[in-house]
């Protein structure tokens, strides 16, 4: 099939590519010329394990990359809109990029059939809106359907997400749209066995903020049980091992730490409670997920200051600042509130991140940004772990500790084992340990 994909951040680069590597024709559009110029070259905009490579193999066979959308709309019998859908101030997702793609899509469609497709993460009762914009600005007779479409990538697995999704999920509203929607995924649907759930298009703009919701709500009842744990003398650990071996319930996303971050669970469950606001729904439950995670950070700032004491010109080393291990992305990362908050204190920072510094030499130029996780701990007087990198789980502790000018670990993710660290001479705290 000829599939066009506007916007190629991190949905759309995914989907594009992926799909170019089952076979279909896929020109991905992007309005940045220079962005296309690094991709045409097979240079990934974002850091995410295989997508280079798939780039590679797939460019200028299945797949290209352009800045003209005319010819991408008219030749194209799918049309995937993955443009971002940022927060609004008040937490309401911003659509305007979602109307400027149906505009542009309107003024080159042709009298042939066509699906638009809603990737991006939108309201429900955004497709109706789309459709409406189609309709008011096509400059000639046009025949289209509006499919909903959600994506459910994780950073850090996103290939392997899209090409072994465990369900995909379609809302539409007609039968030629679901046969056009079963054709782009028959290579998935044949190969995969993937599950396929067709659904009404409304539903299927709530399936991904209700999942988003939920799955946040198990971090924050994990980040909760740990608040109990330290109060109590329990182990948050040895309790959440023990609730999640209940096959209604699941250990999936139920580790304390330091809070969730990234693009999608702060901002889409912003949206849902918008949502729920503008439906006339009670949304304090929403509100809860939101304080309790929030609380999270709080929490491991209030540890470090109280066994620090006075943070002015202490010298303080973080290890990781992407918001999860396997990917450069920054947004909404907690260990970015917890340097403004040490900053802000005085304290002197050194970093280190495998992926992730580049992003964040944009944010604090006065920060010291280090080459190795060893540089970071030397002469610190605490060390601060914020993401579950496999490379710090490995770390020499003993080299640490002879390094450090005191050897305090705060660990945010609880990657080390307490007694262990305790036994070779550390102070440690993680998240709900004793």
């Amino acid at each position: 099939m000829k599939i066009a994909i506007i916007g190629t951040g991190y949905v759309g680069l995914t989907t594009g590519v992926c799909l170019a590597d089952l076979g279909h024709q896929v020109v991905c559009i992007d309005h940045n010329p220079d962005k296309v110029a690094r991709l045409k070259q097979g240079i990934s905009p974002i850091f995410e394990p295989g997508i280079e490579d798939l780039i590679k193999k797939n460019l200028n066979k299945n797949l290209a990359f352009e800045v003209e959308i005319a010819p991408a709309v008219k030749n194209s019998e799918v049309i995937f809109i993955c443009v971002n859908t940022p927060p609004k101030p008040n937490g309401q997702a911003d659509l305007k990029y979602i109307e400027k793609a149906a505009r542009e899509i309107a003024q080159f469609m042709n009298s042939d059939y066509k699906v638009i497709v809603d990737k991006s993460t939108v309201p429900v009762r955004t497709a109706e809106k789309v459709k409406e914009t189609i309709m008011a600005y096509a400059t000639e007779k046009t025949k289209f359907d509006v499919v909903s479409n959600p994506e459910f990538l994780r950073e850090g697995s996103a290939i392997k997400d899209t090409l072994n999704p465990d369900r995909i999920v379609i809302g539409v509203d007609s039968d030629q749209a679901k046969e056009k929607m079963l054709e782009v995924y028959k290579p998935l649907i044949e190969k995969e066995n993937s599950i396929v759930k067709i659904v009404s298009v409304r539903s299927a703009e709530l399936i991904k903020h209700g999942a988003n919701t939920f799955l946040a709500t198990k971090i924050s009842f994990a980040n909760l049980m740990a608040e109990t744990c330290e109060a109590a003398g329990a182990d948050a650990l040895e309790v959440l091992e023990a609730i999640g071996l209940d096959k209604r319930i699941g250990h999936q996303f139920l580790s304390p730490g330091i809070g969730f971050g990234g693009s999608c669970f702060p901002k889409d469950i912003a949206a849902y409670k918008k949502t729920l606001e503008i439906l006339g729904i009670d949304y304090s439950f929403v509100s809860a997920v939101e304080e309790i995670n929030r609380r999270a950070q709080e929490n491991f700032l209030h540890k470090i200051e109280k066994e620090l004491w006075v943070l002015d010109g202490k010298q303080i080393g973080i290890l990781g600042l992407a918001f999860k291990p396997n990917t450069d992305d920054i947004r909404n990362a907690p260990a970015l509130k917890i340097i403004e908050k040490l900053k802000n204190d005085g304290a002197k920072i050194k970093v280190y991140d495998p992926q992730a510094m580049a992003n964040v030499k944009k944010l604090f130029s006065d920060i010291e940004y280090c080459d190795n996780p060893y540089l970071a701990a030397q002469d610190a007087e605490a060390l601060l772990i914020c993401t579950e990198w496999d490379e710090f789980k490995n770390l020499d502790l003993a080299k640490i500790k002879k390094i450090m000018l005191t050897p305090v670990i705060f660990d945010g993710r609880n990657i080390f084992n307490p007694q262990t660290v305790r036994d070779m001479g550390f102070k440690y705290s993680g998240i709900g340990r004793p």
